[in-house]
């Protein structure tokens, strides 16, 4: 008879046990999140305004680190090489992560093997803009004005191998143009040199164009959605401008090391759904053309997947290689 007390409480004890497994206390220490793009970019205001929040649910300090280069792959390989412990996070996107194996022979990292996906962040399609110094008003004019300069065209992307840069790799394909690239470290600078008049055209996401479009050196001319996002609705489509198949979604999102423990990647990832579900942040976020996504680790790895198998044959049907 003394042993069914005894049976009980263990029993209530197993959810608590459970509950400490999946709850793991985390962090212990400054959490560090690397952007691999400058100060300034889309990257880094989103890296920022979720900083500000997970500082007071992590009650630890949470430090962004800009680290551009080699088309995002110096930023991310700090993630893959760090403690497995979930204290390094890296605010990845398209480029270093589902394109970069398909177009460099020797990566510093293996995406695949050295990074844990924990959560998608935003998701918003790039935009095709002009310098006001370029005529075309439309889609089609663009293209007609590219054709006519018979090659003396260029634009500015975030780096080789962005979404940027294959988004106007396979829109020049589709649309039967020539343009030279012309790579930056990241969205500022590239938006920069087309306000400028340095660059003619270039695909980015519409945060580093909004300030040069107000002032009326850089216009809009479509965005590569399937449908018009809300926070662009005045922006036709590609699609609408006759080319569907030039549709790209630029997406981040957080990753790990690879070896990190399943309960602090499921903890980072409930903590970052919530910060996304909050009103403010999700104001901040329209008001620069940026989606909140979130979701679970299993859907952003097959978001990965699928980005990787999609984008893999346009890179090789493109030709486009990088060194």
């Amino acid at each position: 008879m003394r042993r069914r007390p005894l049976l009980l409480a263990l029993a209530a004890t197993l959810p608590l046990v459970a509950t400490a497994q999946t709850a793991p206390h985390w962090p212990t220490q400054a959490v560090k999140i690397v952007v691999p793009a400058p100060a300034g970019s889309s990257l880094d205001i989103v890296a920022r305004l979720l900083g500000d929040k997970l500082k007071d649910k992590w009650g630890q300090p949470v430090l962004v680190e800009n680290k551009p280069g080699a088309g995002g792959m110096l930023g991310v390989d700090v993630a893959a090489k760090a403690a497995p412990d979930g204290h390094t996070l890296a605010l990845g996107f398209n480029g270093p992560v589902a394109f970069a194996p398909f177009l460099y022979k020797k990566m510093p990292y293996d995406p695949a093997k050295d990074l844990a996906p924990v959560v998608m962040v935003t998701s918003q399609p790039n935009v095709l803009a002009v310098s006001a110094g370029v005529p075309a008003k439309t889609v089609k004019e663009f293209v007609e004005w590219a054709k006519s300069r018979a090659g003396k065209v260029n634009y500015s992307s975030l780096g080789n191998g962005s979404s940027a840069h294959l988004t106007m790799a396979l829109f020049m394909a589709e649309a039967g143009f020539q343009a030279t690239h012309i790579p930056f470290n990241g969205s500022p600078p590239a938006a920069f040199a087309l306000a400028q008049g340095e660059a003619d055209a270039s695909f980015m996401t519409a945060p580093a164009l909004l300030p040069h479009v107000k002032s009326g050196k850089v216009r809009m001319l479509a965005t590569s959605a399937s449908q018009r996002p809300d926070s662009l609705r005045d922006i036709p489509t590609l699609a609408e401008a006759g080319f569907p198949q030039v549709e790209s979604l630029a997406w981040n999102g957080l990753f790990t090391a690879a070896a990190t423990p399943p309960a602090v990647i499921g903890k980072i990832n409930t903590d970052v759904n919530a910060v996304l579900r909050d009103a403010n942040v999700r104001l901040q976020l329209d008001l620069q053309g940026l989606n909140p996504v979130g979701g679970t680790p299993e859907a952003f790895k097959r978001t990965l997947q699928d980005d990787a198998k999609r984008w893999g044959a346009i890179i090789r049907a493109t030709g486009v290689t990088l060194d």
